[in-house]
């Protein structure tokens, strides 16, 4: 049974007063809408309609709000049960664009159904493939996922989309002032200011845009000249479907739920104050959400959907967790995608200010991959791993044309950096793990230095299995006091032989000896008793068991050997 954190007004299970939920969910709508803009990155690029804008987002509104909901529900084999909304995600954005340049927008929804399809399988075997995934691996992943839309976000910033080849001022001093907004208010804002930051800088830029001349106000008429009422399949191009692109739809779900695997990770923690590990049946109902809500957006013809880590991150500003802000966040989607008039707000947004919003959700995106990254132990092989994956991905959008001479089959890998880097952190992680012991021994005899011995061989070892810093730091003091423990009871001069095994979801330490065994802590010695040295052996013993797991004290063959088990 999770427990509330003290830091959450609104826990998982409370129910906010209705007007609070409504603009608690305004707030989340005030995040999500962001991603609305992929869409309509996706039309313009092909050169599509205003019409083809308005009903991309509005389809895409529906498949979110339904997503949401989805996600929010506590039983059955869909849905994490948390407050976690689906947005546009960016992990389908290059395949999307891919999609739409070869086969237009019916090859985009189709390829987002099977696309839906292969989450949905990926939701029940993802746990027996967690050692594919590491955390440099996925980190690698959130990063490029921003990394790969800094072109797109450029272009648009600097007023040069289409046939333009120039910056346009006008379009940099909106770009630049509407981002500066954006940021200004981020670090220096507080309260709503700071919540709604993103909205306030669209507004801004919207304002310099019409004082510079980019919007151009004779075409607005015709624009907004939309149907008030309108379902989000009006106008469907239908679906078609490419063997050629099942690839690159195939990283964007990879992207997309490792991704997921952190956000619902997020999420238990900061909802369980007693939390220790991922629960992955738990991730396993989420990213099956997230399959439906691709499998809505492909049917409806709307943007792939994925969680949204700004969101959780405004769940944790907020104090707010409850699942009935998630179920009002789908209800107002779903209503809205109905009115297509407010659709045509980000339709018509003006470029500098789209540019803007890029990369002040991309700056998110790649610090998120960072720490990912770096949230792990990193050596030598890591290092390649992560260094050459985004190097290689990198090259298809530095150099283009690099890889023109690829085979056929190759093409959908090595014309997205995205897929490109993916693909390379997959084969280099699989490689680099060959020669690594997944067990290692550490033998201190009699007069050795243990504390220093102890912590060496355990960062060098973590560092080699890619393991958590915390872990590895429990494990590594859990030791020492072990050995305090042996030396108290023994002696100076008995040799001590610890073997530490480690996978994804374990690591496990014998402590092997000879001599007068260890015996279990029953409770925390006082002060008092601390004079007696088997008293200290105890307390040695106690922290053992805080810092472990497990902890289990056997005899065999002669020795005594205290097994330590540590999640991981």
């Amino acid at each position: 049974m999770a427990q509330k954190p003290g830091n959450l007004i609104y826990g998982l299970d409370d129910r906010p007063p209705l007007v609070i939920t409504f603009f608690l969910a305004m707030q989340h709508i005030s995040v999500i809408v962001i991603g609305f803009l992929f869409p309509v990155i996706i039309v313009r690029e092909i050169g599509g309609s205003m019409h083809d804008s308005v009903r991309f987002v509005s389809a895409s509104m529906l498949a979110g709000g339904i997503a949401v909901i989805i996600q929010s529900l506590r039983k059955g084999p869909a849905g994490s049960g948390f407050l976690c909304p689906e947005v546009c995600g960016p992990s389908y954005l290059a395949a999307s664009m891919l999609a739409a340049k070869t086969g237009g927008l019916s090859l985009v929804f189709g390829m987002t159904l099977v696309a839906s399809l292969f989450e949905g399988i990926l939701s029940k075997i993802m746990r027996h493939l967690r050692v594919l995934f590491p955390a440099e691996v996925t980190g690698m992943i959130v990063m490029m996922v921003g990394l790969t839309v800094i072109k797109v976000a450029s272009k648009n910033f600097f007023g040069m989309g289409g046939a333009e080849t120039s910056i346009s001022l006008p379009a940099f001093f909106t770009g630049l002032l509407t981002l500066a907004t954006m940021i200004g208010l981020n670090i220096w804002g507080k309260g709503k200011a700071k919540l709604f930051c993103a909205l306030i800088g669209m507004m801004v830029g919207y304002i310099l845009a019409a004082f510079f001349g980019i919007i151009d106000f004779s075409k607005l008429g015709a624009e907004f000249a939309v149907p008030f009422f309108a379902t989000p399949f009006a106008g469907h191009p239908g679906w078609s479907f490419n063997v050629a692109l099942i690839a690159p739809f195939l990283v964007a779900v990879l992207c997309s739920t490792l991704k997921t695997v952190g956000d619902l990770t997020t999420c238990q923690r900061i909802n369980d104050a007693k939390w220790k590990r991922p629960d992955m049946d738990n991730i396993s109902r989420g990213i099956l959400a997230d399959g439906c809500g691709a499998f809505v957006a492909g049917l409806a013809g709307g943007f792939g959907q994925s969680t949204s880590s700004s969101n959780i991150g405004l769940s944790i500003g907020t104090g707010a967790t409850s699942r009935v802000i998630a179920k009002w966040i789908g209800v107002i989607l779903i209503v809205l995608s109905f009115f297509p008039k407010s659709s045509v707000v980000f339709a018509i947004m003006p470029q500098p200010v789209l540019g803007a919003t890029l990369l002040f959700a991309l700056s998110f995106m790649v610090v998120a991959g960072i720490q990912i990254i770096m949230s792990r132990m990193i050596d030598g092989r890591k290092t390649f791993v992560v260094g050459l994956s985004i190097i290689f991905g990198l090259s298809v959008d530095i150099v283009p044309g690099i890889y023109s001479q690829a085979p056929a089959w190759l093409a959908p890998v090595v014309s997205s950096s995205l897929a490109a880097s993916t693909i390379m952190a997959l084969i280099l992680n699989l490689l680099f793990r060959l020669g690594i012991a997944q067990s290692a021994t550490l033998k201190l005899e009699p007069g050795t230095s243990f504390a220093d011995a102890v912590f060496n061989f355990m960062e060098q070892q973590g560092g080699l299995w890619g393991a958590r810093h915390e872990v590895i730091h429990k494990a590594a003091s859990a030791m020492s006091e072990s050995m305090e423990a042996v030396i108290v009871l023994n002696g100076i001069e008995t040799p001590v032989e610890m073997t530490a095994r480690f996978d994804e979801f374990n690591l496990d330490i014998a402590v092997t000896y000879q001599g007068t065994p260890l015996v279990r802590a029953q409770a925390l010695p006082s002060i008092e008793d601390m004079v007696d040295e088997k008293k200290c052996a105890e307390m040695s013993m106690f922290m053992v068991q805080k810092y472990s797991d497990r902890c289990v004290i056997e005899e065999k063959g002669g020795s005594n050997i205290l097994k330590l088990h540590f999640a991981h």
